[in-house]
Order: C-alpha cells, then structure tokens, then sequence
C-alpha cells in the first residue's frame, strides 16, 4: 500500500517551502493543500490544534507539524536516499543547532524588515549580522552540508526568495554585504530541482508582501 502524504501549504510561507524541498529530494509524491490563514481549514484546526499553523505533513492520517521536526521526521522515514542530517552525532547536533538559529533569527527580523515601521533601520542592521554569521558558518563550502545540501541550507534556502521583498522594502542590498551567501544561493537554485520548484519567483513574494501590507494598513 503506497503511503498518503498531504502537505498543509500556504504558498508565501518559507516554512512550507523546507517541507516541499525535503520532499522533493527524496522524491516522494503528495497532495498540496493550500491554506487561507485569515480563514483556516477545519483540517488545518483539527491536525494542528494547539499552533493552528502550516506547515502539516499528514503521513497516512497522522499529523507532523513545526518545520524542522518535519525535516527530520522526512529524513528518518524516508532514509533510502538524500540524507538531510550527518549520520555522525556532533555534526549532527552543529547542523540541528544552525537550523534552530535560521528559525529564531530571520522570520522574525525579516518580519521587522518589510513591515517599515519605525525600528526598520535596527532590524536592517540585525538582519545583515545575520546573514554575514551564516555566510561565515558556509565559509568555503558549496552548501552548508559540504557537497550536497542539508538541513540547514534546506531551513535557510527558502528565505532567499524573501530577500528582494526585503531589500525593495528597506533600501538596501544583501548581496552588497553577502556575496558568498547569495552565490550559495543562486547554486542551490541551480543545481537542485527540488529548490527551484518549490520557491516562488521573488517578484510573487512582492506582491503577496505589498497586498498584505495594505491589509494590515502599513501603506
């Protein structure tokens, strides 16, 4: 019996964007199913009910949600190729620990950054040490995972399609201050169809930005 797997999407959400390139990479066929989040599903309620959020991976009936713990999740049920996490324990832990700074970092600072309010320069400003922080962290590599990509460039990877919506927004150039990382990012676009088929071209992020901007009443 082959196996259901349904994603609970939402088209703009960087979050959703890992899950579908994890899937990708381990060639794993699923149902997309796009969600309002000013008018949740009933399914969205009931498989996720205590964060009411995408992404939901839904394997055969049964509910994986938050992101990273659907990477790994993906990583250890479908472990017959493109392994996502190091086998060995410690860079295991390194590349666990990156993903968890991608999370904690850039939605939230990037957030800051396209809304426009007042602390928008700060946020810039938070937003760049950032980034030179993970460009550091790639040094010379070609993806964080060494010759392949991991979790970490598959949690961080999708943030690349924001950085127009970002820069546009705040007046300012990540690849001035980033060149490597926007390098890794062009190749991982280049060299993986699971990226480039699961982020949306950055001019559609614009204008999913600017339309919710103007529902907020931010412009």
């Amino acid at each position: 019996m082959e196996d259901e797997v349904v994603l609970l999407d939402f088209w703009p959400s960087s979050f959703a964007m890992r899950v579908k390139i994890a899937l990708g990479e381990k060639g794993i066929k699923y149902k997309c199913k796009q969600e309002d989040l000013f008018n949740k599903s009933t399914l969205l309620l009931e498989m996720n009910p205590i964060h009411k959020k995408i992404p939901v991976l839904i394997h055969n009936g049964k509910p994986i949600s938050e992101s990273l713990i659907i990477l790994q999740y993906i990583d250890q049920v479908w472990n017959h190729k493109s392994p996502l996490l190091p086998s060995d324990p410690y860079q295991r832990s390194q590349a666990l620990f990156w993903a968890d700074y991608i999370d904690k970092k850039i939605y939230g600072i990037g957030r800051r950054v396209w809304m426009g309010k007042e602390d928008q320069e700060e946020a810039k400003e938070e937003l760049m040490q950032c980034l030179k922080t993970l460009e550091r962290e790639l040094g010379d590599k070609l993806y964080f995972g060494g010759q392949n990509i991991g979790v970490v460039d598959v949690a961080l990877v999708p943030f690349t399609t924001w950085f127009y919506s970002y820069e546009t927004c705040g007046n300012f150039s990540i690849e001035a201050g980033c060149p490597k990382l926007v390098a890794w990012a062009k190749r991982c676009k280049e060299n993986y169809r699971s990226v480039s088929e699961a982020l949306p071209h950055p001019l559609q992020i614009y204008e999913y930005v600017m339309e919710l901007k103007k529902r907020l009443g931010l412009v």
